[in-house]
């Protein structure tokens, strides 16, 4: 059984597509993206569907680098053949092996908050995008009305442009940047 570290990180790979987020969403996000691009706006998607074995490798490598749960008592998961106690030379548990090969995966799963084993994301109803955009961005919301932003932030901070989107049934996660859901969680 291979142990954990940054090897995982490629494994369960996660979706930047939105085609693989589920109906309604799909088709919400799709035309809020769309509306964005065609006002000018530069929309980077970075995230849309993460597989549940991902999920749990995020969470558990998480937990395990900032001492939440020891290695020993991670979940198993099917399909996930990971060993999360590593072993000195010796043969014994190695603690600090452990939570540093647990480290080196939160890095390079570049984790922020705390992942959790179901999200959004698990469920195809989430996405992470960047947006940004150059001076006022005139658009059209979800309802066909043409809509001018001209506050600050010009990025997918702006409260006017959440406005839009909820007009598109995607709704902006205020705690994360990124991160936009069919219902804000």
């Amino acid at each position: 059984m291979p142990f954990s570290g940054p090897s995982w990180v490629s494994q369960f790979p996660g979706s930047h597509r939105l085609e693989d987020l589920v109906e309604p969403f799909r088709t919400n996000v799709q035309n809020f993206v769309d509306a964005l691009q065609a006002a000018g706006a530069e929309v980077t998607i970075s995230a849309t569907l993460r597989p549940p074995q991902r999920a749990h490798l995020m969470h558990y490598s998480f937990q395990v680098a900032k001492g939440i749960c020891t290695p020993q008592s991670v979940a198993t998961f099917p399909g996930v053949d990971i060993q999360w106690v590593h072993l000195d030379a010796t043969g014994a548990p190695d603690h600090a092996g452990s939570i540093t090969a647990a480290a080196a995966m939160v890095a390079g799963y570049d984790i922020v908050f705390a992942p959790v084993l179901e999200s959004r994301h698990t469920q195809g109803l989430a996405v992470d995008m960047t947006i940004s955009w150059i001076g006022d961005l005139t658009m059209t919301d979800g309802n066909g009305l043409r809509v001018t932003i001209s506050t600050l932030p010009r990025n997918g901070g702006n409260a006017d442009l959440h406005g839009i989107g909820e007009t598109y049934g995607v709704i902006k996660l205020l705690t994360d940047p990124p991160h936009w859901s069919s219902d804000g969680h």
